[in-house]
């Protein structure tokens, strides 16, 4: 793996960070003006809603806004560590339905953080050519995928209006194209690679979509009737696989009832049966070594696997499937950029 893939791999990423990309900075300080009159008619509207002017960025006076003046209130609405009523993006969004404030302060939080994040502070960033350098950390992660920092180029928003405007201003210079490179289904596909599970494998093979095929043989009906809802709750459980997803986690993305979650994972096993086994074995390797490996020998070692509390040991098998997966999945990626 160290002669293979990583060393190779280190004057193709001080290419790559010396070269940078280049950055419409002119495109960028248009979208700062828009945005941030955006941002002001935001904060007047929500101080029209709030019946007053105060901080909206301040947690304790929006908490006061909120809690005291317009007397809002959901089931199980967490507090800070302090014991003070948290104002966090996921409690507002249990309060969705209370008011209408809710979803201006939503708006104004996500444009803000776009801002601070992308637009205002990406072209006090460039070089004197007008290109971003990012650090590509090549041991960013435990699993062997590659990070980005300072800043940081793989987390740059894809949904929504503002995010397609923000990536727009990567661009090409004059007679070059900015391309991009996928790997189709790459962790799905390491799952049928690894596990050997002839029917994973078929799918594949044949070269079906793999969260209708799935749906398909889990609610046990023809892939032409395969319903877009079914194929969304068949991708859930493809990556919560991947990711080590337990019924518990599986309802809460999936919605619906924990019976029903048990029933869809049950039902998913029993369609692809040497999955599971393939799992057990992980675990069993990793409870008696301590350590996993991919499938090019990358170790992650779980010195809390054998822990005598169920949550932690829970955890580390999670993060032990999770490990060979995702791992053997980033070193093809290293292979491929070889």
């Amino acid at each position: 793996m160290y002669k293979e893939i990583e060393l190779p791999l280190v004057p193709i990423i001080k290419k790559a960070e010396d070269h940078g990309i280049l950055l419409d900075v002119s495109e960028l300080k248009k979208l700062s003006i828009k945005y941030h009159e955006k941002l002001t008619a935001l904060e007047k509207k929500i101080w029209d809603l709030a019946g007053q002017e105060f901080n909206i960025n301040s947690h304790k006076q929006l908490g006061e806004i909120l809690f005291d003046k317009l007397n809002l209130t959901a089931k199980g609405l967490k507090k800070t560590a302090g014991g003070a009523r948290s104002t966090r993006e996921s409690e507002l969004l249990k309060m969705k339905e209370g008011n209408p404030i809710i979803e201006e302060l939503l708006s104004y939080r996500e444009i803000q953080k776009l801002l601070s994040t992308y637009i205002d502070t990406l072209p006090e960033l460039v070089d004197k050519e007008g290109r971003l350098h990012t650090h590509l950390n090549q041991t960013g992660t435990t699993t062997g995928r590659m990070s980005s920092s300072e800043p940081n180029l793989q987390n740059i928003p894809a949904s929504g209006d503002i995010a397609k405007e923000i990536r727009k201003t990567f661009i090409a210079p004059q007679g070059f194209i900015i391309a991009a490179f996928d790997y189709s289904q790459i962790e799905m596909r390491v799952l049928a690679w690894l596990s050997k599970d002839k029917n994973l494998e078929e799918i594949f093979i044949k070269g079906e979509d793999v969260h209708s095929a799935v749906a398909s043989r889990v609610f046990g009906v023809a892939e032409k009737d395969v319903t877009k809802e079914m194929r969304r709750k068949a991708k859930v459980i493809n990556f919560g696989i991947v990711y080590g997803m337990g019924v518990s986690a599986l309802q809460k993305n999936l919605g619906g009832t924990r019976e029903e979650a048990q029933q869809f994972y049950d039902n998913y096993f029993i369609q692809f049966p040497k999955i599971k086994e393939y799992f057990e074995k992980l675990k069993n390797d990793a409870r008696k070594n301590g350590f996993v490996v991919t499938r090019f020998a990358r170790r992650r070692y779980f010195p809390m696997i054998n822990s005598k509390l169920p949550f932690i040991r829970a955890e580390s098998e999670r993060m032990a499937v999770n490990a060979v997966l995702q791992g053997t999945a980033a070193d093809i990626i290293k292979k491929g950029v070889n």
